[in-house]
């Protein structure tokens, strides 16, 4: 029977009997009449109150399954066309589709979980209690433990990795060396936070990069011995050659082979300016190299970008207005501050724009644009861009190389100085050109 039917029959009946209980009052009918119409109608309502109990306590009961998860009971169905059989139909299907996704949740995290336990980058989420909640094998590896429970057990191996997971915030990524029994490993952490339910997870990805820093370290000691070879060839061949010419004259000299001319001493005395030449120009080599290895430690303070590119620019303005230079200058917003040794950076930043001069000095229209701003990720920023030529991939490639350069005169020491400042910042210079097009070299700080 439907239920509403069921329903509306009780409270029909309930009705009927109190018409007829107030008719059989109102015309003095028997006590026992009056008594039995009275019970039957008390029956009824209590009949009518377990009739709708009986509902709820369906929907209480299904209500409690959810709840407790308990997505394996089935209410029985007789299928007799009644109201219970049509409830228990429907708390049947309702439970189905909830174990079933249940199933497939639970087959999705595992499924993920087995590719997060075999990544070769260790993998670590944390909640805002520092609890670990994901730890895989790459990570238990790296940091030489069997179980972490809580992040700040870290401290046992390594302070300073705990420190910096602590500390860094989403992008934040940080370069920690760590000893274990096989030796000294380079750890890159990276750091990214999520929201999941209001509550705050860090993601945090540790990756060996020691093999990859030994490999870049080879590259760049071969590029560095190929480059100071060339270098010191270039000044030592001329130097033998001349030397041995002129003691070759001078042994016939001395012998009676030959007899000097003022010509001949003429020819001796500039052979000595040119060993002397080429042996200043090998001492400032080496003092270059030198400089290379004595970049001082950055006295940090609140440096506006603003002031520092204004400061900048009048130092060049002479020198630009002579050569047609364009400068434009840009920071958004104006109280954009980096913490910096505002010395150190803008030692950078005139290297940067005296090449960015050179690039542009054979341009019909010269422009170079300075610009201060913020990244996506918060980092800040400041850009020397020029409509140059351009560096072609090879070259750039090898800007960065102590004494590779790309110009006539200078010594190729001044992006590698610059590199290293700026490594010394905590930040880095990345660089991006467009052969007929310009070069824009951006200085990144990661504050």
């Amino acid at each position: 029977m439907d239920y509403r039917v069921g329903l509306l029959l009780r409270i029909g009946f309930l009705i009927v009997n109190t018409i007829i209980l107030t008719a059989a009052i109102s015309g003095s009918a028997g006590v026992f009449n009056i008594s039995l119409l009275l019970i039957i109608l008390i029956a009824q309502i209590v009949y009518l109150i377990k009739f709708a109990e009986k509902s709820y306590r369906q929907v209480r009961d299904f209500v409690n399954t959810i709840k407790f998860d308990d997505y394996a009971q089935m209410y029985p169905v007789k299928l007799d066309g009644s109201v219970v059989d049509e409830l228990n139909l429907e708390f049947n299907s309702i439970l189905k589709k909830l174990r079933n996704s249940r199933e497939e949740n639970e087959a999705n995290y595992q499924y993920f979980r087995t590719i997060v336990q075999h990544l070769s980058i260790g993998i670590i989420t944390i909640n805002n209690s520092g609890d670990i909640q994901i730890i895989n094998s790459s990570a238990k590896q790296l940091l030489g433990i069997q179980k972490l429970s809580n992040i700040r057990e870290l401290k046992f191996i390594n302070q300073t990795l705990l420190d910096t997971i602590l500390n860094l915030r989403t992008g934040g990524n940080e370069l920690i060396s760590i000893k274990t029994p096989e030796g000294s490993i380079q750890l890159s952490v990276y750091i990214i936070e999520l929201a999941l339910r209001d509550e705050v997870f860090k993601l945090v990805s540790l990756q060996n990069i020691q093999r990859e820093l030994e490999e870049k370290e080879m590259e760049a000691w071969q590029n560095l011995v190929r480059v100071l070879t060339h270098e010191i060839m270039n000044s030592i061949t001329p130097i033998s050659s001349l030397s041995a010419t002129v003691g070759e004259e001078l042994r016939q000299a001395r012998s009676g082979e030959h007899v000097m001319s003022e010509s001949d001493i003429e020819d001796f005395s500039m052979a000595i300016q040119t060993i002397q030449r080429r042996s200043e120009g090998l001492i400032r080599f080496v003092s270059d190299f030198r400089n290379l290895a004595h970049i001082p430690q950055p006295k940090i303070t609140d440096v506006y970008i603003k002031d520092l590119l204004d400061h900048v620019a009048v130092l060049f303005s002479a020198q630009m207005e002579e050569a047609g230079i364009t400068l434009t200058l840009h920071t958004e917003p104006e109280s954009l501050r980096i913490a910096a040794d505002k010395s150190l950076i803008e030692q950078v930043l005139i290297n940067m724009v005296q090449n960015a001069m050179y690039a542009v000095k054979d341009k019909p229209e010269k422009n170079i644009t300075l610009k201060g701003g913020m990244e996506v990720s918060g980092k800040l920023f400041i850009s020397v861009m020029d409509n140059g030529e351009g560096i072609d991939d090879e070259a750039l490639s090898k800007i960065f190389i102590p004494f590779f350069t790309t110009k006539k005169v200078g010594s190729g020491i001044g992006l590698s100085l610059s590199k290293q400042i700026m490594r010394r910042h905590k930040g880095n210079i990345n660089v991006r050109s467009q052969i007929g097009e310009g070069t824009t070299f951006k200085l990144v700080f990661n504050g």
